[in-house]
């Protein structure tokens, strides 16, 4: 099982994703990460394993300081538990990242269409596929 969980407010969101996570932890996963909004730039923290290794590379989140972020606990069903892929991914650029729970059943499909389109991938998950996609359409290609 997997968890996500977002936040927007006047305080740094990173404590609150982590906090957040840490109350869904019960549900089981392979790996963590969060997407911080920070002076107009997306900073990604992912780990494999346990939250609190996640929390521990960040030192509790004290190290991004952006009040906008969305987090993620994964269980892997397409690529093996690791850090590269663990959620959230982001397109090319790093200017979009997304999280997801579920299981794109034409992901290879979309993914390969995409690869014919000059799309390079990083991670070996499905979700992947989602940021690129959005990506490819926000560019009215």
């Amino acid at each position: 099982m997997c968890g996500i969980i977002g936040f927007i407010g006047g305080e740094q969101a990173a404590p609150i994703l982590l906090g957040g996570l840490k109350k869904l932890e019960y549900r089981g996963y392979d790996s963590a990460g969060i997407a911080i909004l920070e002076d107009g730039k997306i900073e990604i923290a992912k780990s494999k394993g346990r939250l609190e290794i996640l929390s521990d590379k960040i030192e509790g989140g004290r190290s991004f300081f952006g009040t906008v972020g969305i987090g993620h606990t994964r269980w892997a069903t397409h690529g093996e538990p690791s850090r590269i892929n663990a959620h959230p991914h982001t397109n090319s650029a790093g200017d979009l990242a997304i999280v997801h729970n579920g299981i794109i059943e034409n992901y290879m499909h979309l993914r390969e269409w995409l690869s014919k389109k000059g799309v390079q991938f990083v991670s070996d998950t499905d979700t992947e596929v989602i940021v690129h996609l959005i990506d490819y359409y926000l560019k009215d290609n």
